[in-house]
């Protein structure tokens, strides 16, 4: 009784996941790394809920897709792998676009906390060695309508 309750459970967590991915806004973002764009799209967790819940339950995840977390404002911010079963790369992307930390090929279920290092406006996740295999590196670029590019 106590394990048919638990797959019950554990169903309507990832139907509840699903649900919220569905009804997450998209957009497109771009990671500039050695003179070359790499396009993501990406869901957009804008609101503290979303951002809660990010990838967790997730199983799959595409080549070119992710999550983009925003914050109202730059901040320090930390991210765990509670309750995500993939791996992945985590990228920590200050106000002016440019990236301060990659945490990379991340423990899945893992509740250790991985801290941004510094303020951050924005944090990208995506499948776990892309920015390695990419050649993406601390100080190359995210850029995404989400955000606003720097003025000069």
């Amino acid at each position: 009784m106590i394990q048919r309750l638990i797959s019950i459970c554990a169903l309507l967590l990832s139907a509840a996941s699903v649900s919220l991915a569905a009804e997450l806004p998209r957009d497109v973002v771009l990671v500039e790394a050695r003179g070359s764009q790499y396009r993501f799209e990406v869901e957009v967790a804008d609101e503290p809920g979303e951002r809660a819940q990010g990838l967790m339950y997730r199983e799959s995840l595409a080549d070119n897709a992710g999550m983009l977390f925003l914050y109202p404002e730059p901040q320090p911010v930390q991210f765990w792998m509670r309750n995500t079963p993939l791996s992945l790369d985590i990228v920590f992307v200050r106000a002016d676009g440019t990236i301060a930390r990659i945490a990379e090929n991340t423990v899945p279920m893992s509740e250790e906390m991985i801290p941004s290092g510094e303020p951050v406006l924005a944090v990208l996740e995506v499948k776990a060695g892309t920015m390695r295999q990419l050649g993406v590196t601390i100080g190359d670029r995210v850029r995404s309508a989400a955000f606003p590019e720097p003025r000069n």
